[in-house]
């Protein structure tokens, strides 16, 4: 059974992981000899190890990039929101960690709450091909969506045109905020990431593996000491 999953997840001999490095929750810093760090890095090594192959880091600057690396077989898991779009042809596994996703506004904006956002005259700056870009594309029915890619030139965008709102993670926005006056972020929020790791949909067995890995990782402890070790504790959420 081993040599088959083997067979279905590294092929090669070596796993090969597409990670979304525009998270900066998930992915902290560089390693010496240029490989990704942080929590999403590690998980996919521990994969590995369990496999018992090498591991070998597929850095990708967009979300939506990294899910496209299954779909062009660059990569052979990635790690990435869990989201219906990309569900036509990635099997995830349950969520690993959770992020929320909120708003930034002005300081005398009249929104208050998350759907006052939704109105015509309202313009919202998303990152591009982001989890939240794809929930928001789906749902907003009256605002607009400017788009930039990465936060950091989507918050720029924000600031620029001078836009109504500024959709992101909650923590990495709050890190924005202190560089910002007269903004404020929204208390509540319009979606939780959930973010998965996932395989191409033929890998069956492959994807079980992944399943039962991540469930005994959540439950051993794995993931929230990893969350611990890259300073992450308070953003992000190991769910139950």
């Amino acid at each position: 059974m081993r040599s088959k999953i083997i067979n279905e997840l590294a092929p090669s001999g070596v796993l090969r992981a597409g990670i979304n490095t525009a998270n900066i929750l998930l992915v902290t810093g560089e390693k010496d000899n240029g490989e990704p760090s942080g929590v999403s890095p590690n998980l996919a090594n521990e994969i590995a190890l369990e496999l018992g192959v090498e591991i070998k880091y597929i850095s990708c600057e967009t979300p939506g990039g990294t899910a496209e690396t299954i779909k062009n077989n660059i990569c052979d898991i990635v790690l990435i929101a869990d989201e219906p779009a990309r569900a036509e042809f990635i099997s995830f596994t349950d969520a690993y960690v959770e992020i929320e996703a909120t708003y930034i506004v002005p300081q005398n904006s009249p929104v208050k709450i998350i759907s006052d956002v939704d109105q015509f005259q309202n313009r919202i700056a998303v990152s591009g091909t982001s989890a939240y870009d794809l929930y928001l594309s789906r749902t907003i029915k009256e605002a607009s969506l400017c788009r930039g890619q990465g936060l950091p030139e989507t918050a720029q965008l924000f600031l620029d045109e001078k836009l109504d709102a500024l959709a992101g993670l909650r923590p990495a926005l709050e890190e924005n905020l202190e560089r910002m006056s007269g903004m404020r972020i929204l208390k509540d929020s319009f979606m939780t990431v959930e973010q998965a790791i996932g395989t191409h949909k033929t890998n069956s067995l492959g994807h079980e593996f992944l399943v039962d890995f991540i469930t005994s990782a959540k439950s051993s402890g794995l993931i929230s000491n990893l969350i611990k070790k890259y300073g992450v504790e308070g953003k992000l959420q190991v769910p139950k």
